[in-house]
C-alpha cells in the first residue's frame, strides 16, 4: 500500500499489525511515515516517539521525527532529534542536511552552513546540500560562496541551481 501511494491503506494495515505485535518498533515507524505523507505531522511524531521508546537506538525514527518537527516549526525539537540521529550514525549525511534547515530557520546560519558542509564532506554528490548552503551563504551576503555552491549543484544536475548561476552569478 505505502509504495503505491495508498497511505490510508498503509495506515490501516500498520495499525492492524501493531495490534498483533505492539513491541515491533519498525511498525510504528512505518505507520508514522504514512501519517507524515498524509501531512499528519503530530500523529507521525507520536508514532516516531513510540518507535524510539521501544528502540532508543532507532536513528531513522529520530531523523524522521526531526523532519516532522521542522514541518511544525518546532526548530529546537527538530535540531535535538537530528542531533540524536547523528550521535547514532555520525556518517549520516542526511541527518546533517536535515539539521541544517532548522538551524537556518533559527537564525543560526553559521551552524546551518557547517552542517551542510559536513553533509557534503560525507557525500560530495549531495546536490541539495550545495544548493541550500548556497542559499544560506547568499543570505549572509556571500554571493561568491553561494555561486560556487550553485555551480557545483548545477554540475551535479540540479536545474534550479543552474538557473540561479545564469541569473545571479557573473
Amino acid at each position: 500500500n505505502f509504495n503505491s501511494g495508498n497511505y490510508r491503506g498503509a495506515l490501516a494495515a500498520y495499525t492492524k499489525a501493531i495490534e498483533i505485535d505492539s513491541q515491533y518498533s519498525v511498525l510504528y515507524k512505518y505507520r508514522a511515515d504514512a501519517k507524515f505523507e498524509l501531512q499528519d505531522y503530530q500523529g507521525a511524531i507520536t508514532d516516531y516517539t513510540m518507535a524510539i521508546g521501544i528502540n532508543p537506538q532507532f536513528g531513522d525514527a529520530y531523523l524522521s521525527r526531526c523532519i516532522s518537527k521542522a514541518h511544525l516549526k518546532d526548530y529546537q525539537g527538530s535540531i535535538s532529534d537530528c542531533t540524536e540521529a547523528i550521535q547514532i550514525d555520525p556518517q549520516s549525511a542526511t541527518a546533517y542536511y536535515n539539521r541544517a534547515y532548522p538551524k537556518g530557520k533559527s537564525n543560526d546560519l553559521q551552524g546551518a552552513i557547517a552542517d551542510y558542509t559536513k553533509a557534503i564532506e560525507i557525500n560530495p554528490q549531495y546536490a541539495n546540500a550545495y544548493v541550500d548552503r548556497g542559499i544560506d551563504r547568499a543570505n549572509m551576503n556571500d554571493l561568491k560562496g553561494a555561486c560556487l555552491d550553485w555551480r557545483k549543484a548545477a554540475g551535479l544536475g540540479h536545474k534550479r541551481a543552474a538557473e540561479w548561476v545564469k541569473n545571479d552569478c557573473s
